[in-house]
């Protein structure tokens, strides 16, 4: 019989090394302080952003949305094939789709002109816009407990409301009682300084806080795809490495500042009841004040009304998203050899974490003889 897989953290990068070791035979059991998933990865615009990541993220994000595709008919929940639609209001923003395309082909990116735009809101400044069709859009208030639930059915075995006091070789000790574990996996996001403060200090991790909405959607229009902006931009790699990014961000900051300061990144998608969820911003610390400032939320508000072409936006929920934020994207380590500490530090855990966790269990391997494990921190 495999070795029992423990995991810390019932959250999207946690599940999704669940789903891996199901897939592998091994008997896994799944511990979370909270009864349900509540942190980020219910916080977050459901967007599996595939195309405009780079590097190792493009990578894993490939091969997540194949898990994506193939587990939304099995655990029942909703995803979209709606694919993102970057939009651009200035020649440079025009300049990175355009430069962004060539790198990329056809079957990935799709420049268009305004009138190719399929939008039912649109800003009157809207000059053109990208289309990237392989993009994936799930509700993740609905996905993660029914890929929870549906895991659960498949064996994993659930600890809720346990929470973990420290991780040792072989070992997992909790609020619960000790949990023997064959290999370990420590997904707990932002919180691993909670944990193994030395190993979070060593990757330079912070909480970034973002600052997002809920909005009633003017005129009750549906908007398929995900819609991001000039400002994302200068988020995703896979556009903000770009030779033309560079006038993109020359120019807002010299004619709004504030974005950058409050590090915007307009978008937005639509939920099934068709609010739309709009974001966001990002502040990086390890401690947060708790203190939040209004104008941040009327920026974001505003430059999204802009976007939309309408005079402003009704506001039916607002919440504090937090995820683990580090100089890597990801954050792979072993304090031990049957354990790793695993940490999407970007933002994009939806979107790479099914195509990452393979790989850190093939590093893991169950220490049998013969296999070598992988390890070590970042990439």
């Amino acid at each position: 019989m495999e070795p029992t897989l423990v995991i810390v953290g019932a959250g999207i990068v946690g599940l999704a090394h669940a789903l891996e070791g199901v897939r592998r035979g091994m008997r896994v059991v799944v511990l979370d302080r909270d009864e349900r998933a509540v942190g980020a990865s219910v916080r977050n615009f459901g967007h599996v952003c595939v195309t405009a990541q780079d590097g190792r993220a493009l990578g894993y994000a490939r091969d997540a949305r194949r898990t994506w595709l193939d587990l939304a008919p099995q655990a029942g929940f909703r995803l979209w094939e709606a694919g993102t639609v970057v939009l651009a209001r200035a020649e440079d923003e025009l300049a990175v789709l355009a430069e962004f395309a060539a790198s990329r082909g056809d079957d990935q990116v799709t420049v268009l002109d305004r009138r190719g735009i399929d939008l039912p809101l649109l800003a009157d400044d809207v000059l053109g816009a990208a289309r990237l069709p392989l993009d994936l859009r799930v509700d993740p208030r609905e996905a993660v407990p029914a890929v929870a639930s549906w895991l659960a059915a498949q064996g994993v075995e659930f600890h809720w409301r346990t929470a973990v006091t420290g991780v040792e070789a072989g070992l997992v000790r909790t609020t619960r009682g000790a949990f023997e574990a064959g290999a370990t996996v420590v997904a707990v996001g932002h919180d691993v300084d909670r944990l193994l403060p030395d190993l979070a200090d060593a990757a330079g991790l912070k909480r970034c806080r973002l600052r997002m909405f809920e909005v009633a959607t003017p005129g009750g229009h549906v908007i398929a795809p995900a819609v991001l902006s000039g400002t994302s931009m200068l988020r995703y790699p896979g556009l903000s490495g770009t030779a033309a990014a560079v006038d993109v961000r020359a120019r807002i900051a010299r004619d709004q500042p504030e974005l950058l300061d409050a590090v915007v990144n307009l978008m937005l998608t639509q939920r099934p009841d068709g609010n739309l969820v709009v974001g966001d911003t990002h502040h990086y610390a390890v401690t947060h004040d708790p203190f939040l400032d209004e104008d941040i939320d009327e920026l974001v508000l505003r430059e999204a009304a802009r976007l939309l072409g309408v005079p402003a936006l009704t506001v039916r929920r607002r919440w504090t998203g937090v995820y683990a934020s580090a100089p890597d994207e990801f954050l792979i380590a072993a304090p031990h050899p049957t354990t790793r500490v695993v940490s999407v530090t970007s933002g994009i855990g939806m979107t790479t974490a099914f195509g990452l966790a393979p790989t850190v269990l093939d590093g893991l391997n169950d220490r049998r003889p013969g296999h070598r494990a992988g390890g070590g921190a970042g990439r």
